[in-house]
């Protein structure tokens, strides 16, 4: 490696509640600090904070996934993830030590967490510098376990997205122009507080940044 962006991770969380222990992601860390690489940390867990004499010494971003203020909503929605309380205290931690900072509310689910003026009011009083959103794309493995754990909302959505939907490649998708007024609230929401804002794998020109909030590895100090 010579200095290149290296992403970690968009695939699983980096931070898995294994990490406490092994320590694994925060050796690759280290690997990838030594020569001299851009980083870009996307996770749930606040167990990040852990790694900021690393992230001190190298261009980097971290982007912390929140779906709700709402600790109870969050403890349903990601088990065994952190809540969000600890999340968003993780947040305030990274940017007090200068560690850039976005925010991914990711996915958007209607009738569920798609009233998001106190979330980024709340993120945004703690110094992130942007939004990245999405909606909530079906796949069979995750409809069914979200329709066990919210069954009278996925009743709501079942319509919107198997009946008014639209399928793009593997995932259903709600209807477009329900999706655009989605992501066109978020991002009002967003510059609002003077933040910037990216929605991904939606199809529609509202970014304000690259959507994934790589940009702002630049901001490092």
């Amino acid at each position: 490696m010579k200095g290149e962006l290296v992403s970690i991770s968009n695939s699983s969380d980096p931070y898995p509640r294994l990490e406490q222990k092994s320590g694994l992601t925060r050796k690759c860390l280290e690997i990838l600090a030594e020569s001299c690489c851009s980083l870009q940390i996307v996770t749930k867990s606040d167990l990040v904070v852990r790694d900021i004499d690393i992230l001190r010494k190298v261009p980097c971003v971290v982007s912390v996934t929140v779906l709700t203020a709402d600790d109870g909503l969050s403890g349903k929605l990601e088990p065994g993830a952190p809540v969000s309380s600890r999340r968003l205290k993780a947040i305030e931690t990274l940017v007090k030590a200068g560690i850039p900072t976005t925010v991914r509310i990711d996915p958007i689910i209607p009738f569920l967490n798609d009233d998001l003026a106190g979330l980024v009011e709340a993120v945004a009083d703690l110094g992130v510098l942007h939004i990245t959103s999405s909606s909530y794309k079906v796949k069979p493995d995750n409809w069914r376990r979200f329709s066990a754990v919210f069954p009278e909302v996925a009743e709501k959505l079942k319509p919107l997205y198997f009946d008014e939907g639209e399928r793009i490649g593997r995932s259903t998708y709600l209807p477009k122009k329900l999706r655009f007024g989605l992501m066109q609230k978020a991002k009002e929401l967003a510059e609002e507080y003077n933040l910037k804002f990216g929605c991904c794998r939606e199809g529609f020109s509202l970014n304000s940044a690259v959507c994934d909030g790589s940009w702002a590895i630049q901001k490092h100090k």
